[in-house]
């Protein structure tokens, strides 16, 4: 597939690929309904086990196209537009009952750094760096910005980096909490891809349910989580993958999860 989003299938992974290099990969709208489009594609493929997100080129996302979707004219309803792409987007990767690798390769501005967050497992090239630009342009941050950092960072640091847009190195974003681990740049498209075939070789059902379970997470109080990781557990406990799980366990093999 060519075009302004790359999709290709090996094993049990969907790797997308954000194809606007001459643009630093920033958001269109064309590009946020394509990767909407792909997410969907994604879910309806039972073949497909694990996604991978990244980049082409230097980048990863700069964040939204100024100049092709905002810049020129008269002002531009930025609440329509989030409402058409960014929030689908954003809504549709959390909701994926599969998980979702983000290898970040290169830079990640405004809501393409948010757009990385929304994953459920980030990577990155030791050269990546990480901006929450918004506020050189006088915005706040959109795409779920301001819902991830302070759960990821902290309250602290969500404030000091929404609202000075400094720059993180890929080693400060790790130190940060913002991403899980950096790997070299001339091996890192071969370690993301090692990452989500791993996933996708865990048990389908466990993995839907975790996400389901941590997305509730953040508005459940202890009585409210604690009953639905039980309700989980019963619908788990039932599965042929939790049988397989303990017969390789006892056997002393690999298991193998067919969900």
């Amino acid at each position: 597939m060519t075009g302004i989003l790359l999709s290709e299938t090996r094993g049990a992974v969907r790797i997308l690929t954000l194809n606007r290099p001459e643009r630093l990969n920033a958001m269109s709208l064309e590009l946020a309904r394509a990767l909407i489009a792909a997410f969907d594609a994604a879910a309806a493929d039972g073949a497909v086990r694990a996604v991978l997100l990244t980049g082409a080129g230097r980048g990863f996302c700069a964040g939204a196209d100024l100049v092709q979707d905002i810049g020129g004219g008269q002002a531009p309803d930025l609440g329509d537009i989030i409402d058409a792409t960014y929030n689908p987007l954003v809504r549709k990767m959390r909701a994926l009952a599969k998980p979702i690798v983000v290898a970040v390769n290169g830079v990640a501005a405004g809501a393409g750094m948010n757009l990385a967050l929304a994953g459920d497992i980030i990577i990155a090239a030791r050269s990546a760096n990480f901006t929450q630009a918004f506020v050189r342009i006088g915005l706040i941050p959109d795409a779920g910005g301001t819902y991830f950092l302070p759960r990821l960072v902290g309250e602290a640091r969500a404030r000091a980096m929404a609202m000075l847009g400094e720059t993180l190195t890929a080693a400060q974003a790790l130190e940060a909490g913002l991403v899980w681990k950096l790997f070299d740049d001339e091996v890192f498209a071969v370690e993301a891809l090692t990452l989500a075939t791993n996933l996708a070789a865990k048990p389908p059902r466990a993995l839907a349910a975790m996400k389901l379970a941590l997305n509730a997470s953040a508005g459940n109080g202890l009585e409210a989580q604690l009953n639905l990781e039980r309700d989980l557990q019963r619908e788990m406990g039932r599965t042929a993958d939790f049988a397989e799980g303990v017969q390789a366990f006892l056997e002393k093999r690999p298991a193998v999860f067919k969900g």
